[in-house]
């Protein structure tokens, strides 16, 4: 039984029952932290503020440490899900890609990071993204095909690709660089928007597991 479910539970012995915050740790770097953007134009905030106009009561925890790779979550995720938390959204694996760490060396310390939440009762939401040729397509294929496998493997909800929102696509044509900061990594205000409004859904999904 998950926290939230127990806490309803107890609450129905006692005679009453109420709406539990839902507490969320956003485990990343700097694209979960909101890098070179104001606090309330972030990933979180606007994640948090989408799901709230959808009617969830949501405190998400800000866990991004810009710079950090696989590794890093991997130290950190252990003191990062504390008893309140519910569930956990996984972004991490942008700055591997940037140092050309081998994908099996990121794949382990992504499955390390999930079974941590597993093992703390926490539901957990992968977000994948995807390689460019620059290292060659070997590479490619092991680095964006890591994310959809450990999801499947220890059956956690998986999101394809935190960049999605922002196009550059047959099927969403839109000018990318418009989305992004001058630095042609960070997404800016408005990409972050876009981002949110197709990572939601899944966060929602997320949410309902809990509950």
């Amino acid at each position: 039984m998950s926290k939230v479910a127990g806490a309803i539970v107890i609450g129905l012995w006692a005679g009453t029952a109420w709406a539990e915050t839902v507490t969320i740790a956003a485990l990343g770097d700097s694209l979960t932290h909101g890098y070179g953007l104001p606090v309330e134009q972030g990933f979180v905030p606007q994640l948090e503020a989408w799901l709230e106009d959808a009617g969830h009561d949501v405190d998400i925890i800000n866990a991004g440490v810009s710079g950090d790779t696989t590794q890093g979550g991997l130290s950190r995720v252990d003191w990062t899900l504390t008893p309140e938390v519910d569930a956990m959204i996984v972004t991490l694996g942008g700055n591997d890609l940037l140092r050309g760490i081998d994908p099996d060396v990121s794949r382990q310390n992504l499955e390390g990071i999930v079974q941590a939440g597993l093992d703390a009762d926490v539901e957990v939401l992968l977000v994948g993204m995807r390689a460019p040729l620059n290292y060659g397509p070997d590479y490619k294929q092991a680095f964006d095909a890591m994310f959809p496998a450990i999801a499947s493997s220890y059956g956690t909800l998986h999101f394809e690709d935190f960049f999605i929102g922002l196009g550059g696509s047959e099927s969403d044509p839109a000018d990318v660089q418009a989305f992004m900061q001058p630095d042609g990594i960070h997404p800016n205000a408005l990409g972050i928007e876009r981002i949110v409004e197709k990572v939601g859904p899944s966060v929602e999904a997320l949410i309902a597991q809990i509950e």
